[in-house]
């Protein structure tokens, strides 16, 4: 029977590490399913849906420890109850941009929860130089949702922070 491991890492931005990460996978029998990584300033932050049968995750549950600690990694390891599609028909991007303002983002994902919308996208900068800010949220609806209100509802709250935004149906790849 397959398991499940949700497995995070993060440290100095340095090359190599994720490919450490995934050979150690690979090694250990685990297929990854899903994987996300960023930059924040100097560090990295790499996360993997991985899954494998009892023995293969807790042989990597047994060998990341090491592996982290040579790399000089924060690593963090959840099993989890599997992995779940998305229904691609449901499937939205909301978008915006303007000036920074402190709680635009907290505002935002507030609405998403406030409308029981599940995110499962979020990327967020800000320019340095301008204080020019965007952010793309990627989330699922269920089929009682009805996504001309939540548009008007989100463009009016992005009129409050004098912000440009939509939302556009998207095909999840």
């Amino acid at each position: 029977m397959s398991q499940y491991l949700v497995l995070t890492a993060m440290g100095a931005d340095r090359t190599g590490c994720v490919s450490e990460l995934t050979k150690l996978a690979s090694e250990c029998g685990c297929n990854i399913m899903d994987s996300r990584m960023a930059i924040f300033g100097h560090e990295f932050s790499f996360i993997m849906l991985l899954k494998g049968d009892v023995r293969e995750i807790n042989q990597l549950e047994a060998k990341l420890p090491a592996l982290a600690h040579s790399l000089d990694l924060l690593t963090m390891m959840k099993r989890t109850s599997g992995y779940k599609t998305l229904d691609i028909s449901q499937y939205y991007q909301a978008q915006y941009s303007g000036i920074d303002q402190p709680g635009i983002l907290k505002s935002v994902t507030s609405f998403f929860a406030h409308h029981n919308l599940d995110i499962s996208s979020l990327k967020s900068d800000i320019s340095p130089q301008t204080n020019m800010m965007s952010a793309v949220i990627e989330f699922t609806v269920n089929e009682t949702a009805n996504i001309d209100t939540l548009e008007t509802q989100f463009l009016e709250l992005c009129e409050q922070f004098n912000v440009q935004g939509c939302i556009k149906q998207i095909k999840h790849q």
